[in-house]
């Protein structure tokens, strides 16, 4: 049986009561997730030049970053980005923890991101200290498992599969590891309930990756964040709790994503991450506050008083913009970075403040606390190791970093990670060992947290909770029950079971109507099988379709998404489609695009009323992320408002062609942002002709061979390639889909609209 069952669940416990070696920094706020160590014997002082004497340098490497290192089973892993042009690339990195040899190395491409290259590689990675196995969310929407020796054991592309969003400002979100879960939070909108944009949680196995559930704040986002998960026992449950892109912090059960409560700190994004202290939750945020005309609040909120989906709030400081750096408890001090330099000393219990200091002037990474002293870099290149007291800072060391030709700051953007007696930290061209040349084995004494025995079955959830499937495949499925505390009780055995459609997005309300909508088809498929498990069996038609298995115990009630991806050779019907929907098994579609009826037939729309870029530009994925070798084509029409032209488009390897309104250009590029491809010629078409655009990719040798062409629609198809790349540094495989930025939007006014008819996805011919 797959999952979790009463056997894993005692295991885990008992794994607890055993201590962790401190030589698993895997997590990058460190094995208890709270940014301190119990290490001792800790350098008070230290220099990159190895001639100097007790510099405590133990070794450098030349691999630098933005962001934390972590250290598990005596290896040190980074991520980071190298490479200029064509051969720009996001990279992970395996090192000897004990000399900085480089053992592995894992390069892969970046695509479907407005981020720029100087804030790639800017997540933490997070290990798993029980399999050895290392997990990486790369800037393109990538999440990789790797083995420890950076060979992947699965991959998603939360991207093309679930819409993630990622933004301008780099702000992408890092996974953490809890029991045999991986979960990652990010912005996304795909299909169903998850069409309109939310921040929500994507709880994995961590051996396979199948999903175990989602789970979603409710809240509207308003940006992109970067806040990681801290997981701890609140109020008798074992409880994540995260900062969101919508302003608030949110709990919620690990084992099957219950959400717990939400509290709103501000309207921005929460960037931080918590500190758990038994039920407290302590947190800020360097944004407006919500309801006052501040900037900057730190609070203090008890997780055992929820009243109405609020925790109690114990106390609040506003004025302080804890923006970016996590805090760090010890014992009734808080301490707490603000943005521009200066640290804070609170009283943990009250909230007041003690003292604060100046260190420096731009904060990203947050302090970690050993040893009685502080570890603590700033951006502008500088990395501080202070002596923290009740009245004040004793500044023990500050170590200043320039480029090779001393002209130029290196900023440092993550934090120190700390193992057997050493300390590792990133500057933007180097890692650093410093401490013990001897390293230690020493270990970090983790209490056990004991929760109570599992109740009786007080809610049940489907595995897998998220499926895509090609027609005709069959897939198991399992009923698992869950007490009111999240805790596992047993499978279920004596469920019903049945099909039903895709949901609504969440938050909609359907607005009353003398003739109701028709609803969505009920999935076509069959369930077959007894007992705990059920054998779900797709239909092979329709080709592509979204639906549901929803399963009742009693009164309670769950379901699993399915999401049925067509098989190449594929050409929609868009006559079968009820006017504003859109192709089932489509991913990142509903809402940002509409079937209207269009001349006597139906057309693809892409909607231009909504000016945000989240909305008014949308690549809608179409095949799963592991199809290569294939050709994609579509008749496409745009429209002209006042003195704007859309851009519109096809998808196929992670390369975009793509006619381009107001510049009136073809362009073949990959990497929006920083187009690591970029071939573009003019091409002036027009407003209200439809063309043919046809993009395909083949391997030609060790690259790839990219190829578009567009020509009118009415005109005979032209033999030659309009334009054509060879990449050398491939794109091997990616999701075939279409592509539309409606420009010209304005407060009340429709845009640039784009229209898609004829839409055909075929494999290549074997040459």
């Amino acid at each position: 049986m797959r999952g979790i069952h009463s056997p894993l669940a005692g295991a885990l416990l008992l794994l607890a009561s055993f201590p962790i070696l401190a030589g698993d920094w895997s997590n990058w706020r460190g094995p208890l997730g709270t940014g301190v160590s119990t290490e001792k014997n800790l350098p008070s002082r230290w220099s990159p030049d190895p001639s100097k004497a007790d510099n405590n340098l133990v070794w450098r490497a030349p691999y630098g970053g933005r962001t934390t290192p972590i250290v598990q089973q005596g290896r040190l892993y980074m991520i980071g980005r190298d490479g200029e042009g064509i051969s720009e690339q996001e990279r992970v990195l395996c090192f000897d923890a004990n000399t900085g040899k480089l053992v592995a190395e894992h390069r892969f491409n970046v695509f479907h991101t407005d981020i720029v290259s100087v804030r790639l590689g800017w997540t933490n990675l997070v290990g798993d200290p029980e399999t050895g196995n290392i997990y990486a969310h790369g800037t393109q929407g990538l999440l990789f498992c790797f083995d420890k020796d950076l060979k992947v054991v699965w991959q998603k592309s939360l991207t093309e599969e679930f819409g993630r969003v990622s933004g301008y400002g780099g702000r992408v979100t890092s996974p953490i590891v809890d029991e045999d879960l991986v979960i990652i939070g990010f912005l996304n909108a795909s299909w169903g309930d998850q069409a309109i944009g939310r921040n929500r949680f994507l709880a994995m196995k961590k051996k396979t990756g199948e999903i175990v559930w989602w789970s979603s704040t409710g809240i509207q986002p308003k940006d992109t964040y970067y806040s990681t998960p801290v997981v701890g026992m609140i109020h008798g449950q074992r409880t994540m709790v995260s900062g969101g892109g919508d302003g608030g912090v949110h709990a919620f059960q690990v084992r099957t994503g219950k959400r717990l409560w939400s509290y709103l700190i501000g309207p921005g994004s929460i960037n931080c991450s918590p500190v758990l202290n038994g039920d407290l939750v302590y947190i800020g945020q360097g944004e407006e506050n919500d309801g006052e005309n501040t900037q900057g609040r730190v609070v203090c909120l008890d997780g055992s008083k929820v009243v109405d989906g609020k925790p109690a709030l114990v106390w609040k400081v506003d004025g302080i913009k804890v923006k970016f750096a996590s805090p760090v408890l010890d014992g009734d001090n808080l301490y707490l970075c603000g943005d521009t330099g200066q640290l804070y000393c609170l009283d943990a219990k009250t909230g007041k403040q003690k003292w604060d200091y100046l260190y420096g002037k731009n904060t990203k990474g947050s302090p970690v606390l050993a040893d009685g002293k502080l570890y603590l870099a700033e951006v502008n290149s500088k990395f501080h190791i202070l002596k923290p007291t009740e009245t004040g800072i004793e500044k023990l060391h500050t170590q200043f970093f320039r480029s090779k030709n001393g002209t130029e700051e290196i900023e440092i953007n993550g934090s120190p990670a700390i193992s057997n007696g050493r300390i590792y930290f990133m500057t933007g061209s180097d890692l650093f060992c410093i401490g013990s040349k001897d390293p230690s084995n020493s270990e970090t004494d983790a209490a056990t947290q004991k929760e109570p025995a599992a109740g009786e079955v007080a809610q049940i959830a489907l595995f897998p909770a998220d499926v895509a499937v090609k027609p005709g495949t069959p897939l198991k499925l399992e009923l698992r029950g869950f007490d009111a505390g999240g805790r596992f009780v047993r499978t279920i055995e004596d469920g019903e079971w049945s099909l039903a459609g895709q949901r609504p997005p969440e938050g909609v309300i359907p607005a009353p109507s003398a003739a109701p909508a028709v609803p969505p088809p009920a999935l076509a498929a069959v369930l077959e099988g007894a007992g705990e498990s059920r054998l779900l069996k797709v239909a092979p038609a329709p080709p592509a379709q979204f639906g549901r298995v929803v399963a009742k115990f009693g009164k309670l009630s769950c379901e699993a998404r399915v999401r049925v991806v067509p098989n190449l050779p594929y050409k929609p019907n868009f006559a079968n489609i009820p006017d504003g929907r859109t192709p089932g098994g489509w991913i990142n579609c509903a809402g940002k695009y509409a079937m209207v009826p269009y001349e006597g037939r139906k057309v693809l729309k892409k909607l231009a009323v909504n000016p945000s870029p989240l909305v008014s530009r949308a690549n809608a994925y179409i095949t799963l992320p592991d199809a290569k070798n294939y050709t994609i084509e579509s008749d496409v029409l745009g429209t002209k408002v006042r003195d704007d032209l859309p851009d519109m488009g096809l998808i196929a390897n992670r390369y975009t062609l793509m006619l381009a309104g107001n510049t009136q250009q073809l362009r073949l590029v990959s990497w929006d942002a920083l187009p690591r491809v970029d071939k573009s010629i003019a091409f002036p078409w027009k407003q209200g002709v439809w063309y043919r655009m046809k993009l395909t990719s083949q391997m030609d040798g060790t690259a790839l061979l990219v190829r578009g062409k567009v020509w009118p629609r009415e005109a005979i198809e032209p033999d030659a390639w309009t334009v054509e790349f060879r990449d050398t540094v491939p794109n091997s495989e990616g999701s075939a889909a279409i592509y539309a930025n409606a420009t010209g939007i304005l407060e009340g006014k429709v845009g640039c609209e784009v229209l898609f008819e004829n839409v055909n996805i075929s494999p290549n011919k074997t040459p």
